[in-house]
């Protein structure tokens, strides 16, 4: 069950960041994309006031389901896991916490000016 854990979390959470990134483009799914963004900033930055900066509740349980399998030298972050996983490179955790907030800011205003733009049109 942990290796199918294993897979599940890695492609589950790499399509969640995906849909962050971009899930404000297709309008259909504007709304739930604001939602994710708002839940993912909460996570991040509320909840990492006692877990710490960054928390995601994934990481936390895919890690846990790497651990079962004996993997326990994992990056701090899941986005320096990733991009380690994806490319054999050894990023600075400090440029790659730097990189994912500039990003998720990116997808917060991008989500907003869209679900307002959206928002406004329906009024006419």
């Amino acid at each position: 069950m942990s290796a199918f854990l294993n897979i599940f979390f890695f492609v589950f959470h790499s399509l969640l960041i995906a849909f962050i990134l971009f899930g404000w483009i297709w309008k259909k799914s504007r709304r739930i994309h604001l939602i994710v963004v708002l839940l993912t900033a909460f996570s991040w930055f509320i909840l990492g006031i006692w877990y710490g900066f960054g928390y995601c509740p994934f990481t936390d349980w895919h890690y846990r389901v790497r651990m079962e399998l004996g993997y326990y030298d994992m990056p701090e972050s899941y986005l320096k896991f990733l991009i380690q996983s994806l490319t054999g490179l050894d990023m600075n955790q400090r440029l790659v916490d730097i990189f994912a907030v500039f990003f998720l800011t990116l997808a917060f205003a991008a989500s907003a000016i869209t679900n307002l733009k959206d928002s406004m049109n329906r009024g006419k």
